[in-house]
């Protein structure tokens, strides 16, 4: 890769620790830090500003949802990939919820991980099978309020933007909307950008569910 990825690997387990770090240097990413203790990883985070950070949900001091709060108020804009052994329901919605970038289960193999981390680092919402249609169904029993009449002041968007928008309402990956659109995943990726930046949100979770309360989905 070109330029490298900046990763910081937070796991309370030290052989687990070790393996997803040097799996992620193997492949070419910059491991810039690692922590087993949720208070110091925000810490350490801080100093290190990772562009990603692969984040186990069980830390013996803090909840991996504390970690996340950390992290977005240290690190603005940093993606958060939870690698964690529990596929529980609350417990991925409470981390997503929570402004995670995505989630993976412990179970994936090196392939699948590394390709999680990859898409997430690009701003990708990633999950293991199964886990986005848990999250999309929460968001859009969220949504029981029919969507606000829009604002003169309301932020617009182009069609295309509307287009991009209501397709990751629907739980499609960049490269699946590049597809459906006969669009480069770079342009998809800068059409997400755009469209974040005139919302003031922060990350794909939080323009998914404001897609879905929009009635886009």
């Amino acid at each position: 890769m070109s330029a490298a990825i900046r990763v910081m690997v937070v796991d309370d387990h030290p052989m687990w620790r070790e393996g997803v770090s040097r799996d992620l240097t193997t492949a070419g990413y910059d491991v810039v830090a690692t922590s087993g203790e949720g208070r110091q990883a925000v810490r350490i985070a801080a100093a290190a500003r990772p562009d990603v950070v692969v984040l186990d949900l069980q830390l013996p001091d803090i909840s991996g949802v504390e970690v996340i709060n950390g992290l977005q108020t240290e690190v603005p804009g940093v993606r958060i990939l939870m690698l964690s052994a529990s596929g529980e329901q609350q417990d991925v919605l409470d981390a997503m919820k929570a402004g995670a970038t995505g989630y993976l289960l412990k179970s994936a193999g090196p392939a699948e991980f590394l390709d999680a981390v990859s898409r997430t680092a690009a701003g990708d919402t990633v999950f293991t099978p199964g886990l986005a249609g848990l999250v999309l169904g929460e968001f859009r029993r969220l949504a029981v309020a029919p969507p606000a009449d829009p604002r003169e002041d309301a932020p617009k968007l182009t069609e295309r933007e509307t287009e991009v928008l209501r397709l990751v309402a629907k739980g499609l990956s960049y490269r699946q909307i590049a597809e459906r659109l006969v669009l480069s995943h770079r342009t998809v990726q800068n059409h997400v950008q755009n469209t974040l930046g005139k919302l003031q949100l922060h990350n794909r979770v939080e323009l998914t569910r404001y897609a879905i309360e929009q009635g886009l989905d």
